[in-house]
């Protein structure tokens, strides 16, 4: 490893997670088995991808724990807040993800993993209805006892490092206002005055967790930490933010499959994608308040990748439709058809067609991995505000939209940011340019 000045993964890294169902069972689950040599954490990019650096005789592959100091899986500690009182074992029998085989062996650990009460608002997920919630008068309550919950957990578990997660549901769509989620200080007043209209329990979590001096990370596309107050906190507490929306199945393909149309100059007329799920996150989307905020970020990708401006008689009037249906005989398996539109030569029309059959969750838990492991390197590499090179892991991936800047949402663009981050971190230059 070349000299850096990032600080080393010494202690115990706690990973708090918010919701404690299928997603976060089965990171968790994971986790707990890899460490045992039980199975192997595919999928994880942390944990399998090599990255390239010097130049020339100097070149060779290596591990990003061979580049930069990276938390060992064995060093980390799990806590989490739900609605529902079940600890991490029976959540995880429940969501019927994984195989009985793969939950017992660490059956105790999962046990011991048991939910704090969560901050919680019926009105911004109207289909859960779970009893272990905090009982708050204000949203500035809400902020004060999650604070409590950080910084007990941290040291009731000896922790020396903390990355808050976000993996719970989708809320509804909460717009940028000026007037509440410009500056910290209206964030706070709006808070203080317990404005639930414009501040969703969400941000009382992110608030929390960077006061505590916690990286955050927003799973879910909820508006939470892509905001100009936030952006504020994060450089005033010098902590990483990250978000939004793990990038799993659908959205995974477009934006790598996107990339190849407009490589090859082809035209695009239309793209139809329509999902079946079952799960907690299908039944919470099946409510159009929430399914509108998973709207928003899953039709930012396309638009950005084939851009109109660039070439309108190519992408100047392209057709793009995105449907989730619930479906619970299905579960956590969903099911994800594309109808891709394209034109060719003198404008004949051609299509593509993609059927993705994944499982949710089993995309969705390296991405917790590698995202939770990345914030708390970025926060010892003193990396802080929105964490641009973790694009790559996020359907809607956060900037500075006040500014005019644009997300990239090109995977293979994304990847560069990824290994330059990595590369830069590790003392390497960065060598990949991004066009």
């Amino acid at each position: 490893m070349k000299q850096t000045n990032v600080m080393p993964a010494e202690g115990k890294l706690g990973i708090m997670v918010v919701g404690c169902g299928a997603v976060a069972t089965t990171f968790m689950t994971g986790v707990l088995m890899a460490r045992k040599g039980l199975t192997k954490p595919v999928g994880s990019m942390t944990q399998y991808d090599k990255i390239r650096v010097g130049r020339r005789d100097a070149k060779q592959y290596l591990h990003y724990k061979d580049i930069v100091p990276l938390a060992d899986l064995k060093d980390i500690v799990f806590g989490t807040w739900d609605v529902y009182p079940q600890n991490a074992y029976q959540a995880a029998v429940y969501a019927e993800v994984l195989k009985a085989k793969d939950i017992e062996p660490v059956r105790e650990e999962l046990m011991a993993i048991r939910p704090m009460k969560a901050a919680f608002d019926r009105n911004y997920a109207k289909r859960l209805d779970g009893d272990n919630v905090k009982d708050c008068q204000t949203r500035w309550d809400m902020v004060l006892e999650l604070q409590k919950d950080i910084r007990n957990f941290k040291q009731q578990n000896g922790c020396a490092r903390i990355v808050v997660i976000w993996a719970a549901s989708t809320e509804i769509y909460v717009p940028y206002d000026e007037q509440y989620h410009k500056t910290l200080g209206q964030l706070e007043m709006a808070m203080k005055s317990d404005d639930r209209a414009h501040i969703a329990p969400s941000m009382c979590y992110a608030y929390a967790a960077l006061a505590e001096g916690c990286p955050f990370v927003m799973g879910a596309p909820n508006t939470t930490v892509d905001i100009p107050a936030m952006w504020e906190l994060a450089e005033k507490t010098h902590m990483p933010i990250a978000g939004k929306d793990f990038k799993t199945g659908q959205t995974l393909v477009k934006s790598g499959f996107a990339p190849i149309i407009k490589t090859r100059n082809l035209g695009l007329a239309g793209w139809f994608s329509t999902n079946i799920l079952g799960n907690r996150d299908g039944l919470v989307l099946d409510e159009p308040a929430n399914f509108h905020t998973k709207e928003v970020s899953k039709l930012s990708t396309l638009e950005t990748i084939c851009k109109a401006d660039d070439q309108p008689d190519l992408y100047g009037d392209i057709y793009h439709k995105v449907r989730i249906n619930y479906y619970p005989p299905r579960n956590d398996n969903k099911e994800g058809w594309d109808n891709i539109d394209i034109f060719g030569w003198m404008g004949y029309p051609m299509q593509i067609k993609i059927n993705f059959l994944c499982r949710d969750s089993i995309l969705a838990a390296p991405l917790l991995l590698d995202l939770a492991l990345l914030s708390d390197l970025a926060a010892r590499a003193g990396r802080y505000g929105i964490q641009r090179f973790l694009s790559f892991f996020l359907k809607s991936p956060m900037h500075d939209f006040t500014r005019g800047e644009e997300a990239v949402n090109n995977l293979f663009e994304q990847y560069t940011m990824l290994k330059n981050a990595i590369r830069e971190m590790g003392g390497y230059e960065a060598d990949e340019e991004i066009d």
